[in-house]
């Protein structure tokens, strides 16, 4: 599975590069605190499979990173997606990097 670190993942968004972001938490969770990616909770991230785009890269993330690797291997394998990347750490791990700064 392909994962990318929150520093990368700022630089990518900072620098204006065509990325696609997709939250796979609750939307409590969401609500609380994002990065601006669209929500699709975990239990229906197989039933939106369409809104994935599949030619630019798609970073997923959720709190510490283990839900979005669990919808990124099912998506893998029932879609065939080879284009997602999860953010490794998740919220959790932005958090602790980027709100030292704030």
């Amino acid at each position: 599975m392909h994962q990318i670190s929150v520093t990368a993942l700022k630089e990518k968004m900072e620098a204006g590069e065509n990325i696609h972001l997709i939250d796979v938490r609750e939307p409590h969770e969401h609500e609380e605190f994002n990065i601006g990616g669209l929500l699709i909770p975990m239990e229906d991230i197989m039933t939106r499979a369409e809104e994935i785009p599949k030619d630019k890269p798609v970073i997923f993330y959720c709190r510490k990173g283990i839900r979005s690797g669990i919808a990124i291997q099912r998506l893998h394998q029932k879609f065939g997606f080879t284009n997602l990347f999860n953010l490794k750490g998740g919220m959790d791990a932005w958090r602790k990097e980027f709100e030292k700064e704030a």
